[in-house]
């Protein structure tokens, strides 16, 4: 599947292609799922989301973040969305989902969604296009979004904190202990990191590389001395509340600066730094950090894993339900 790079100009078209597109996978989605239910519906999705990068960019990388977040969590299915309790937390009130940002904007998608096609189109889906367009509008790739998702009943914070790899773990570790046991494999976790290059990180991530890097009191001595300095003079020791550009001076920009961040050994979480030591992973990094502005193969890449990650746990047919609400389970 050839991937462009898509401008504003070219949504309209952009339209009209998935509007007629029957690519159908294994897992029993499709392109164009809402022909006919719901026409226009990846068309108003995509101008609220115009709408809502227009008054708040920052939320492009939040709202990419919260499709991995979804279905790496029982699957894409929605369930990060749901409202938990002080008896009953969700996924959302998990700690790795605590710094999430962008709930409000997929409940005002909904909104304009039920408005137009009511209890048709899904939570999940929302969020698996959401995810496409942020990227498109930034610059990025586009692909087909398979759609068919049904949203899941099931969200417990629990379940979060043992599917969402942690910043601090290696590469190695978290491919043997998240991403493959969810078909996903080391190709993809490498351009999937590459999503990094949109948004920012709270300092609660990475400061124990800069302060107590395994317990030492020193810092990650394979940081850049020079990248290590800027970073404490913004993160001071337990620092919760300051966010840092995940690929300085581009983090409103879908490209390839975050392996360029890599390959200078510039990177905020130890799990992606250590992708460097793997030498088939290395020669990719320093490859795209040659590239200059070149963004091809990449962005190929890149749309080819999304697509991949999309079809992670998916339930279709009658399984589960439409939410009216993303935020509640159907009465």
């Amino acid at each position: 599947m050839a991937m462009i790079t898509v401008t504003k100009s070219l949504l309209p078209i952009l339209a009209i292609v998935l509007l007629f597109s029957t690519t159908v996978n294994s897992q029993g989605l499709v392109v164009g799922f809402y022909n006919s239910t719901c026409p226009n519906a990846e068309t108003i999705i995509r101008n609220e989301v115009i709408d809502i990068l227009t008054k708040a960019r920052t939320l492009a990388g939040p709202l990419l973040r919260m499709f991995f977040h979804d279905c790496f969590v029982n699957g894409c299915d929605g369930s990060v969305l749901l409202n938990g309790t002080k008896t009953d937390p969700a996924e959302r009130d998990s700690i790795p989902n605590l710094s999430l940002r962008g709930f409000s904007a997929i409940d005002k998608v909904k909104a304009k969604l039920e408005a137009a096609c009511p209890r048709t189109v899904s939570c999940a889906d929302i969020v698996a296009i959401v995810a496409r367009d942020v990227v498109v509008l930034t610059k990025g790739p586009t692909w087909d979004v398979l759609t068919g998702r049904r949203d899941g009943n099931r969200s417990v914070s629990n379940d979060a904190l043992a599917n969402l790899p942690p910043p601090f773990v290696s590469a190695q570790q978290a491919l043997n202990q998240f991403y493959i046991p969810k078909g996903l494999d080391a190709k993809d976790q490498l351009v999937l990191s590459g999503g990094h290059t949109l948004g920012t990180s709270h300092c609660s991530s990475f400061n124990d590389r800069l302060y107590d890097f395994n317990k030492t009191n020193k810092a990650d001595p394979r940081i850049d001395r020079f990248y290590r300095k800027k970073l404490e003079d913004k993160c001071k020791p337990n620092d919760q509340t300051t966010l840092v550009e995940m690929d300085p001076g581009s983090f409103l920009t879908f490209d390839n600066g975050y392996f360029k961040q890599l390959a200078k050994r510039r990177s905020l979480f130890f799990s992606d730094d250590t992708l460097m030591l793997d030498p088939i992973n290395r020669a990719y990094i320093k490859r795209q950090a040659l590239n200059g502005a070149d963004t091809t193969e990449f962005f190929t890449d890149f749309a080819a894993s999304m697509i991949k990650m999309g079809n992670i746990g998916v339930l279709t047919g009658t399984q589960g339900e439409i939410r009216k609400h993303c935020a509640l389970v159907n009465k």
